[in-house]
């Protein structure tokens, strides 16, 4: 639970502000401490006498008390607390954390923190899913600010998508995972990236165009979930995140083979472009144009399959095993064959024809494919979609250690 524990809670001004009071109720029987931060807007909604009476603590609205900040008053409550939450944060409040900007008790507040922050986001779903806010969020997702929601549903505007706040029990659960150090602490989870490369001669190579971004994105989120993580990368583009053991490789053998020492893991993710073909006879010199004009025979040879090989392990194979599933042609049936093919426990499938954008790209929009049928989720940043699939992960791991409930279905 959350006994002992003092959260600052920033409330932030939105409609959804209300839900903030049933927050501090919950957060309270569950043993903490709750210090309420209204900014102006929030106050528009809800009133400091009503967040103190169920906080049972004094209320701070403004920046410049006389007296509080004789004392450094927003120091002292940026870095008294075990965890800060923000909740609603609204666009404005998540584009003031991501830029820097500090003209309030708020914003201030969190400018100063030495501690966690986890936000609530909530706001109409157009200005969710502008690049803005969705600039905003990656950005603050790579600070390591953890995000609860938000979710999907009716607004008070009468509009329907992503935007709304998540419940107040979700972002009380979502309360005690951050002070626990994440739902996956301890657990040790690989994580593949990137592309190989596999060398023609000296100088040339096969490749594809993998940027990375997505693995770098699912190792940061599954660490800031707690869990202990070995990054095996290919020759990426996007530097590896901070806090996971990173692997470099440069070929399919070289991944495999890291894989395998890296071994057993609670769960294993491969979001590797690896190649499905190296040449079969790597040449030791440059391979040169002749007077004629003959073309260079090259003759291939297979790879080895890493998601196949670990997902049919007899012994040691990690509890939860997840492909991916790159596809321009038919992506649901394709994804969900190979699924059965490689035996794989989920396939995150996307499109990734070139109209779409995606390899190399910002965002993704994927497929989850299960044993229950599949998820469909937006189109959404690559951080997002590793925050999502990483708390996926941990919901399945959490209970049993074995691939668990897979929610819903469409």
């Amino acid at each position: 639970m959350l006994a002992g524990k003092r959260i600052l809670l920033i409330i932030g001004g939105g409609v959804a502000a209300f839900k903030s009071l049933t927050l501090i109720r919950i957060l309270r029987e569950r043993g903490a401490s709750v210090v309420p931060v209204l900014t102006p807007a929030a106050r528009e909604f809800v009133t400091p006498l009503s967040a103190s009476a169920l906080a049972a603590e004094r209320v701070y609205t403004e920046l410049f008390d006389l007296t509080g900040e004789a004392e450094m008053g927003h120091i002292e409550l940026s870095r008294d607390a075990d965890l800060v939450v923000v909740a609603p944060a609204t666009a404005d409040l998540l584009g003031k954390m991501a830029n820097g900007l500090a003209n309030d008790l708020a914003s201030t507040v969190l400018m100063a923190t030495d501690k966690r922050v986890l936000v609530a986001p909530a706001m109409n779903v157009r200005m969710w899913q502008h690049p803005a806010t969705q600039r905003n969020v990656a950005t603050l997702t790579g600070d390591g600010v953890l995000f609860a929601g938000p979710t999907e549903g009716a607004m008070a505007c009468g509009e329907f998508g992503p935007g709304r706040m998540a419940e107040p029990e979700e972002i009380a659960n979502a309360t005690r995972d951050a002070l626990a150090d994440g739902p996956l602490r301890g657990r040790h989870v690989l994580v593949t990236s990137g592309p190989t490369h596999e060398p023609i001669d000296p100088v040339r190579y096969i490749a594809n165009r993998s940027s990375g971004a997505q693995g770098t994105a699912i190792a940061r989120a599954l660490a800031g979930l707690g869990a202990e993580v070995t990054f095996v990368t290919g020759p990426a583009e996007v530097p590896p995140p901070a806090g996971v053991r990173v692997v470099r490789v440069e070929t399919a053998r070289d991944m495999l083979a890291a894989v395998q020492d890296a071994l057993p893991a609670a769960a294993a993710v491969f979001a590797a472009a690896v190649a499905d073909w190296r040449v079969a006879s790597q040449s030791g010199n440059k391979i040169k144009k002749d007077a004629a004009g003959t073309l260079p025979q090259l003759d291939f040879a297979e790879n080895p399959d890493i998601l196949a090989t670990v997902s049919q392990m007899q012994t040691g194979r990690p509890a939860l095993v997840v492909g991916f599933a790159a596809e321009t042609d038919d992506v649901i049936a394709s994804a969900t064959a190979k699924r059965a093919r490689k035996g794989c426990d989920w396939i995150v499938a996307n499109d990734v024809s070139p109209e779409t954008g995606i390899m190399g790209g910002s965002e993704n929009a994927v497929h989850l494919i299960h044993a229950d049928g599949r998820e469909d989720w937006p189109r959404m940043t690559k951080d997002l979609v590793a925050a999502k699939l990483a708390a996926r992960i941990a919901i399945a791991l959490g209970a049993t250690g074995e691939p668990g409930e897979q929610g819903d279905t469409t």
